[in-house]
């Protein structure tokens, strides 16, 4: 069996780890052993509810058994499993459903009425229902199919934060490259304990899977983000290693000090695009380091750092396997310490997926475009700088919406923060932000632009604030920006010119 699969890296894992604990969720644990069997079996039923290699199977179900079963039996079977977003609905739904066509959905009870809803036609099986596809000891276990590193493991679908969300064909060889890629930067051991609580239909929280299965550590998946519950979880699941979003950063920090900030064993963590005013704060209170990287449902871990080489703020560096470039809008290559578009290219086969549906079959090592403005420091540190639909173009100058959201949140009072552009009465953009003051905290909007004032470059300084009690996010964690960009200027926004609310 080529190792550079998904079945293939579940195999190596039962030999060589067997009846070491892999997996945990909720009452369920399995050792590889018993996964490689429950891979095999869940192939079996799944082939014996008429789903074939090449199929598609649809899953609108949340951090559970069933979600892990499915996508590791369609790999085994050669079925495409596509993981949907439990959040979606009605149009949004109907738009993702319409592009991938699944011959098949398995969902939670109301779940699958939404889908229905949305126009699925397809064979529908509900969590508990009597005739649904599971494994065990009664279901007939198959040989693994004959698949090959390029072949379609999942279709994830990005967030579409910023437009409709596009099905991303990710191989199976993709899966195998994150878990070898990961589990080198974070030095994972099969001493190890992965903790996340992020979604199973990400692409961060589905490759712990294979993090783990890399080194013969164990994982452990939590239903849902809870700030409150993280660090009790975290000691609960006497985790080592912990999967963030640099979202849920200062989330954390904006709890109260409570017993189990350090009563857990936890001393590193996977944190993207982590603010890095955050790093020691959190490290001095959490007792955890956090290790940033580039990587994202169409590529890997590209660029990274390491539990013993980090710098707050910056991404990392180039990691083997991989090239980086930071290019103009002809493509071309800009100098050292000049913002430009990231694009990446895979040594690695199949590192990256083949494209999105629709689309051709990308080449495996051609360049590809990341839409994220960032810069290559002269010793091969990149910083990120924005999205680049973010930015926000005032008075002739390009201002990073990252870089504003990162000199709000220094401010003592505010938790989180939320930079983007609303419509000037002279042209071009004025800067607003959207604020969520720290409980317990009282924030007066003309300290907060001082503040920014000292942080920022004149042309960059908000001159709109408003706060929130909550910003609107993606299941994911992303703030909707969209959302805050049409919802504009209220009557409860400040207005620094005039210096007052509207």
């Amino acid at each position: 069996m080529n190792d550079m699969t998904v079945p293939g890296l579940v195999e190596a894992a039962a030999e060589r780890f067997g009846d070491r604990v892999f997996l945990r969720v909720a009452d369920t644990t399995r050792t590889y052993a018993q996964t490689r069997e429950a891979s095999a079996t869940m192939a079996g039923a799944l082939a014996a509810h008429g789903c074939r290699p090449g199929d598609r199977v649809a899953a609108l179900l949340s951090n559970r058994i069933e979600l892990v079963d499915l996508v590791l039996g369609c790999a085994w079977l050669g079925a495409v499993v596509v993981p949907l977003n439990t959040a979606l609905r009605g149009r949004s739904l109907r738009q993702v459903l319409h592009a991938a066509e699944p011959r098949f959905l398995y969902a939670e009870a109301e779940l699958a009425q939404h889908a229905v809803a949305a126009g699925h036609r397809g064979g529908v099986w509900v969590v508990g229902g009597d005739d649904v596809p599971r494994p065990g000891a009664t279901t007939e276990a198959v040989r693994p199919a004959p698949v090959r590193p390029g072949d379609t493991a999942a279709i994830l679908f990005t967030s579409g934060t910023t437009g409709v969300s596009r099905g991303v064909r990710c191989p199976q060889a993709q899966f195998v490259w994150w878990g070898r890629n990961v589990s080198d930067a974070l030095r994972l051991t099969p001493d190890d304990v992965l903790f996340t609580c992020l979604p199973l239909f990400h692409t961060n929280a589905l490759n712990t899977l294979a993090h783990a299965m890399t080194v013969g550590a164990s994982c452990v998946v939590e239903r849902r983000f809870s700030a409150s519950r993280y660090w009790s979880q975290v000691a609960d699941a006497r985790a080592t290693a912990v999967c963030l979003l640099g979202a849920m950063v200062p989330m954390l920090l904006a709890r109260p000090p409570g017993p189990h900030d350090r009563a857990h064993r936890a001393w590193r963590g996977l944190s993207p695009a982590t603010p890095g005013p955050v790093w020691e704060p959190f490290r001095a209170r959490f007792g955890v380091r956090l290790v940033d990287g580039f990587g994202s449902t169409e590529t890997n871990l590209v660029i990274g750092s390491t539990p013993e080489e980090y710098r707050p703020g910056y991404v990392g560096t180039v990691r083997a396997g991989f090239s980086a470039r930071v290019v103009d809008e002809a493509l071309a290559p800009v100098a050292d310490g000049t913002p430009g578009e990231l694009v990446v290219r895979s040594h690695q086969e199949y590192a990256f997926s083949t494209g999105y549906l629709g689309d051709p079959e990308a080449a495996p090592d051609s360049w590809r475009r990341t839409g994220d403005r960032v810069i290559r420091e002269p010793d091969g540190w990149f910083r990120f700088v924005d999205r680049i639909k973010d930015v926000i173009r005032r008075r002739g100058e390009n201002i990073s919406s990252y870089e504003v959201e990162s000199a709000v949140r220094s401010h003592p009072a505010v938790v989180e923060a939320a930079a983007f552009p609303v419509a000037s009465e002279l042209a071009e953009d004025e800067v607003m932000v959207v604020v969520v003051v720290r409980p317990g905290s009282v924030l007066d909007p003309a300290d907060l632009a001082r503040h920014c004032a000292t942080e920022l470059p004149a042309f960059a300084v908000p001159r709109y604030i408003e706060t929130v009690p909550a910003l609107p996010l993606t299941e994911t964690g992303k703030v909707r920006k969209a959302v805050l960009r049409e919802r504009g200027l209220t009557t409860r926004t400040w207005d620094r010119i005039a210096g007052r609310s509207p």
